[in-house]
């Protein structure tokens, strides 16, 4: 019994190990490769863990000449933005949905989470008629769209951790006098934080990630976010993969450095409202 009980452990195990491995050496291999040279990563040395000749050159390139600095920055304002406005919109919407006793409760949940089934491919021509129509192209207003991707799953895990938070403590701040509006930010807001955090990084992430929105709305250069930015490193004959590697490195880092530093957050945010007491 015991050595059937350490062969199912040793088994799991490998298996963990493997599907780590194979989870991480996709990223490793990006980062091995943004130091390889052309002649590196297409010719006899392009399976070599270790550069023969490692070099900076990609990491100059894309920095000083492609312009991967503005992207970086125009990200930054378009996930900020957006994680913001997110958050409030689906806060006011969570917290109705989950304290207000409506017919067919239940179906707007559904709604909501129907529409983030949607193809993006199917919004994307309105959207575009509708910003060309208002002048609206070329410009951050991109943050508007982004909601179709972001806001189902910010509310429905919203409503989650509200759902958690007993009526009694809000009756109780009625009775001393407090409004709906200080109830909700002094009371609710802070009790539902963790479920907040956890929304606002999973909103940034997939805000700094989303491609063919920006790509169809905001053709100017410079309004090109980090994904589309990268989609150019290309010439007429060939895909620039040192330069793509160097770029895919970098705007890795800040959300890996999220993830490093709140990862005990995101957890508890995400494992904080599944149970019900």
């Amino acid at each position: 019994m015991d050595n059937s009980k350490r062969t199912l452990k040793l088994t799991i195990t490998v298996l963990i190990i493997m599907y780590l491995i194979a989870m991480f050496f996709p990223f490793l291999w990006i980062f091995i490769t943004s130091f390889k040279t052309s002649g590196e990563i297409f010719g006899t040395g392009a399976f070599r863990f270790i550069p023969d000749n490692p070099t900076i050159q990609n990491f100059v390139k894309v920095l000083v000449e492609k312009g991967i600095l503005n992207a970086i920055k125009t990200s930054l304002i378009v996930a900020t933005s957006t994680t913001v406005y997110i958050v409030l919109v689906a806060t006011f919407a969570a917290y109705a949905i989950s304290r207000f006793h409506f017919r067919g409760k239940n179906v707007l949940l559904g709604v909501i989470l129907a529409v983030s089934m949607f193809p993006q491919m199917i919004i994307i021509g309105p959207v575009y008629n509708l910003f060309l129509d208002l002048g609206w192209t070329n410009s951050y207003a991109i943050i508007l769209p982004y909601s179709t991707i972001t806001l189902p799953m910010a509310v429905w895990i919203l409503v989650t951790h509200f759902n958690q938070i007993p009526l009694a403590l809000e009756e109780s701040a009625k009775i001393d006098g407090a409004t709906p509006l200080q109830t909700l930010f002094k009371i609710v807001f802070p009790l539902a934080a963790p479920g907040v955090f956890t929304t606002a990084i999973i909103v940034f992430i997939a805000a700094w990630n989303e491609f063919l929105l920006t790509i169809t709305i905001n053709a100017n250069k410079a309004y090109h976010t980090v994904p589309v930015a990268i989609s150019f490193l290309r010439t007429q004959f060939e895909i620039l993969w040192g330069e793509v590697a160097a770029a895919t490195t970098i705007v890795t880092i800040p959300t890996l450095l999220i993830v490093l530093f709140f990862q005990k957050q995101i957890v508890s945010g995400l494992t904080s409202g599944g149970v019900k007491e």
